[in-house]
C-alpha cells in the first residue's frame, strides 16, 4: 500500500517528466574518464564553466596516463577557472595515478572502487556510473537536488547521503538518473535558491513549500 508521501513522489516524477522531457547531464564528455574529471571539477562551480575548461583540458591531457604525469603547478593553471583549483588539481592527478596503477587506466564500475579514488565522493561516483555506464546504484544529490527535494517535502535531511537514502525508496529505480537531471533543471529554472518562482511552477499544488500564486 503506497503512502501519501509515496503517491506524491510518484506524481512529482510524472510531472517533472512532462516539464523536462529532455533533461540530461549538462557536463560535456565522450567517455567515463572525462566525465569523472569534469564532475570532480564541477564542485562549487557551474557546469557551463567546467565545459569551457575541459574543452582544452582534454585536448592537452587525453587520457588517465597524461593526467597522472601532469605537474601540480601546471594543472592548477589549467583548472584555475573552476575555483578551488589547488585541491582540484591535486585530486585529479592523484585519482588518475590510482586509475593507471590499480585499474589499468580504466574507470571502475562499482561505487566502492570509485569512492576509493582520491577526491571522489558518492555524488561524483553516481554521476559517472549513471551517465557514462548506465548503472543505477543511487541518486545524484547536488545543491539543486538538496534544495528542491527539501522544499518538496521529500526529505527533511540536509546531508547529501541521507537525502539520497530518503529519495531512493520513494523514486522508482529506473527513474533515478532522470529524476536527478529533472530536479536539477527545475532548480536552475524555477525553484531557484533566492526566490523560487512558485507562481510559474508546475509542481505548485504538490509542494508543501509553495507560496500562494500572486494574483
Amino acid at each position: 500500500m503506497a503512502t501519501k508521501k509515496q503517491e506524491r513522489a510518484n506524481d512529482i516524477v510524472v510531472r517533472l517528466k512532462q516539464m523536462y522531457p529532455k533533461a540530461k547531464c549538462s557536463l560535456d564528455f565522450t567517455n567515463a574518464f572525462e566525465l569523472l574529471i569534469a564532475t570532480m571539477l564541477s564542485a562549487q562551480s557551474t557546469d557551463a564553466r567546467v565545459n569551457i575548461v575541459t574543452k582544452s583540458l582534454f585536448r592537452k591531457y587525453p587520457n588517465p596516463q597524461a593526467f597522472a604525469a601532469a605537474s601540480q603547478v601546471e594543472m592548477e593553471r589549467d583548472v584555475k577557472q573552476t575555483g578551488f583549483f589547488r585541491n582540484k588539481a591535486k585530486a585529479v592527478i592523484a585519482a588518475s595515478k590510482v586509475l593507471v596503477e590499480r585499474h589499468n587506466a580504466e574507470v571502475p564500475r562499482t561505487m566502492d572502487e570509485l569512492t576509493a579514488l582520491p577526491g571522489v565522493g558518492r555524488k561524483t561516483a553516481n554521476v559517472v556510473l549513471s551517465n557514462a555506464m548506465n548503472i543505477s546504484v543511487g541518486i545524484v544529490v547536488d545543491t539543486h537536488v538538496t534544495r528542491v527535494s527539501g522544499r518538496l517535502g521529500l526529505t527533511a535531511n540536509t546531508d547529501a547521503e541521507k537525502i539520497e537514502q530518503d529519495l531512493m525508496p520513494l523514486i522508482p529505480k529506473k527513474e533515478w538518473t532522470n529524476f536527478s537531471h529533472r530536479l536539477i533543471a527545475h532548480g536552475r529554472t524555477i525553484c531557484i535558491a533566492r526566490k523560487p518562482k512558485c507562481a510559474e511552477c508546475g509542481l505548485n499544488e504538490l509542494c508543501p513549500s509553495a507560496e500562494e500564486p500572486l494574483e
